[in-house]
């Protein structure tokens, strides 16, 4: 009996020391990124398939989403510590910061510009200069496409007052463009596959060729890089990995895109048309992926000074950080 007992406590010991030895199990860390528009969109791609595709959980992450008022309303709310981590257009720190808002850019969505001059194939137009007298669409007076329009009108020596410039909304900007009303759209990709469905034959002029404007961007405060860096990479590899699917395989990112993002059902060939767009007008030109060309940066905020968008510069390397893309 006595030699039971000692059996039985030395079983339970060997259980008790392999418990002790197992590796720990961590829970994933809840974050909540945050959208400047629907998280819906094929703008948003990259982050839909490091979701979707279980990037962030692979790395300790539970990602929630949630929707701000526009990439300057994300910057603000990702300032005040409202979210860890936003998605905004590469410009937002150089708007935001000078009014005290401590956010940087952590990763880049491609070493290229997100607005394309979108026209009308039968418009005649081939170069910026083309537009003098010609209305164009835009989303709003406030919104980055159309800074990034006046960048593109200024390189061929033109100002807004040289073309008839309307502001139509979200949707109405692709509406204007296919209908005729006008020739011209300073756009996105999300919004060229539309107008192609519509029978018109369009033409693309990348804005990067002759203005340095930038892509879409994640966003972090000063406090969560400083305090949260490995929760900032981790969210960063995942991303540009979803971005890096897309590059590689458009077609193939469009089918697992719609699949995580149900209401694309039957207008799978849309979401193929943007990935398309994204992957070689948007995505390229980075000698790493995810990081901020400086000298780029730099222009950009010089224009927005020169046409008085901000009243002051911020020193480039509160900008941005490249330190998470490595």
């Amino acid at each position: 009996m006595n030699e039971m007992l000692v059996k039985a406590a030395r079983a339970v010991m060997l259980v008790a020391l392999a418990l002790a030895s197992a590796p720990a199990v961590h829970a994933a860390e809840a974050i909540t990124y945050l959208f400047p528009a629907p998280p819906s969109l094929p703008a948003f791609g990259p982050i839909q398939l490091a979701k979707g595709k279980g990037y962030f959980t692979a790395a300790g992450l539970d990602v929630t989403f949630a929707v701000g008022r526009g990439g300057v309303d994300v910057a603000k709310q990702v300032g005040a510590g409202n979210a860890p981590l936003g998605g905004i257009v590469a410009d937002a720190p150089i708007v935001v910061r000078q009014n005290g808002v401590p956010i940087k850019i952590v990763a880049l969505f491609g070493g290229k510009g997100f607005m394309q001059l979108v026209v009308r194939e039968d418009s005649g137009i081939t170069k910026p200069a083309d537009l003098k007298g010609k209305t164009i669409s835009v989303m709003s007076y406030q919104d980055t496409t159309y800074y990034a329009l006046l960048g593109l009108l200024a390189s061929a020596g033109l100002t807004q007052n040289d073309v008839n410039v309307e502001a139509a909304g979200p949707v109405g900007v692709w509406q204007a463009l296919a209908s005729g009303t006008s020739v011209a759209m300073a756009g996105v990709p999300d919004w060229i596959p539309p107008v192609q469905a519509a029978g018109v034959k369009v033409r693309v002029l990348p804005t990067d060729e002759f203005f340095p404007h930038m892509a879409q961007a994640v966003a972090a405060s000063d406090e969560t890089i400083k305090e949260k860096p490995a929760l900032v990479r981790a969210f960063v590899h995942a991303a540009l990995h979803g971005m890096k699917d897309i590059m590689d395989d458009p077609d193939k990112a469009a089918a697992d895109f719609v699949g995580f993002v149900p209401e694309w059902k039957g207008k799978e060939g849309g979401v193929k048309a943007a990935f398309e767009y994204y992957a070689t007008l948007v995505y390229p030109g980075q000698k790493v992926l995810g990081a901020v060309d400086v000298d780029r940066l730099t222009k950009l905020q010089d224009f927005y000074l020169a046409k008085e968008i901000i009243r002051q510069k911020t020193p480039v390397n509160e900008l941005y950080t490249n330190e998470f893309v490595q």
